[in-house]
């Protein structure tokens, strides 16, 4: 985006459509189904999560700064009940996004050797003082940047007491297992965004996961749910008693719509998942009954319907080149043979 287009949307945010004095510029109206009701309040999870591993691509309705705008002047005289819409719209998207982690639990329960209930408290604690020393140091750096060095130093004090506490829990985890099951990565979920998490990650690590953009985005999305249930979530029963909305929900295509972020994350998820299960197999070179395998995704299918294409025009080109071949050698023994039968007559000649 050039320096010129950035100063057109910063004036569109700060006075909207109608700038310039063009009170026709726009066809579309904040208050259209198509404009998307959560980004006018600034927590569209597709806009949110955009560019990091949970990617949800472009939303399917309209994202606009001056309708924004203009939505936020409009709400100054009247109570369009927007933040209900996005609540409903968080609440969907999280209630998927914990589903997830809760599946990522279970798969983490069959997979992993199971522990005692004291082993399992002592990894437990080391994990619960990683994640703290991995937030307290993502903050530390960001104030840092910040240039709030007197915070940063303070913080930075704060971990290094965190990492004695860690590396006395790790002794006793240690301790509490053999010395060939330690060497194990006992994983664990993050209950924000279902990354999994090591119990041997180091602190830069742990740090650039909760510092990164997607930790802080479903960290955002979900303070925003919280944000939202207090102040919207009063208001949507007092919306279901005017009748404004039918049962409290919406008619089912603005619910398709408004929800296929949520649904399209849970599906990139085991889609994700799949392609893991899959490659983990064809590394130790195990291949499941084909009853037994996982429902191969779209993109996967394209790749060999692909492949299946690039060798049947090799087979039909080496068909064709065979083909070529006995024409010439069949026209080379004509030709010496009518050769010899010239050769013949002029002999008896």
């Amino acid at each position: 985006m050039t320096a010129h287009d950035q100063m057109r949307a910063m004036l569109d945010q700060l006075m909207g459509t109608a700038r310039n004095g063009e009170s026709n510029r726009y066809s579309t109206k904040f208050y259209d189904n198509k404009v998307c009701k959560s980004f006018l309040l600034g927590c569209c999870p597709h806009e949110i999560l955009a560019s990091t591993r949970m990617d949800l691509g472009e939303c399917p309705k309209v994202h606009d700064l001056a309708l924004r705008a203009d939505y936020e002047n409009a709400a100054k005289s009247k109570d369009y009940y927007y933040d209900v819409d996005a609540m409903e719209h968080l609440q969907a998207f999280i209630a998927d996004c914990d589903r997830r982690t809760e599946a990522a639990k279970k798969r983490l329960a069959e997979t992993q050797e199971e522990l005692t209930a004291e082993v399992a408290a002592k990894a437990n604690a080391v994990h619960e003082l990683a994640e703290e020393i991995g937030k307290k140091l993502a903050k530390a750096e960001a104030l840092g940047e910040a240039g709030q060095v007197e915070e940063s130093m303070k913080l930075m004090s704060e971990i290094d007491e965190l990492r004695a506490r860690k590396a006395k829990a790790e002794q006793e985890y240690r301790s509490a297992i053999p010395a060939s099951s330690y060497q194990q990565q006992k994983l664990r979920v993050c209950e924000v965004c279902s990354a999994y998490l090591g119990i041997h990650d180091n602190d830069v690590r742990l740090a650039d996961h909760f510092g990164g953009k997607l930790h802080l985005g479903f960290l955002a999305i979900r303070e925003k749910l919280i944000e939202l249930e207090k102040t919207a979530g009063p208001r949507q029963k007092e919306l279901r008693r005017n009748g404004r909305r039918e049962g409290g929900s919406f008619d089912d295509d603005r619910a398709r719509s408004r929800f296929v972020g949520s649904r399209e994350l849970d599906r990139r998820s085991r889609a994700l998942v799949r392609d893991k299960d899959r490659d983990r197999r064809d590394n130790r070179g195990e291949r499941k009954p084909s009853s037994e395998r996982p429902e191969r995704t779209d993109r996967s299918e394209r790749r060999r319907s692909k492949s299946r294409e690039r060798r049947t025009r090799s087979r039909d080109r080496h068909s064709r080149d065979r083909d070529r071949d006995r024409r010439d050698r069949d026209r080379d023994r004509d030709r010496d043979r009518r050769r010899r039968t010239r050769s013949r007559e002029r002999s008896r000649r």
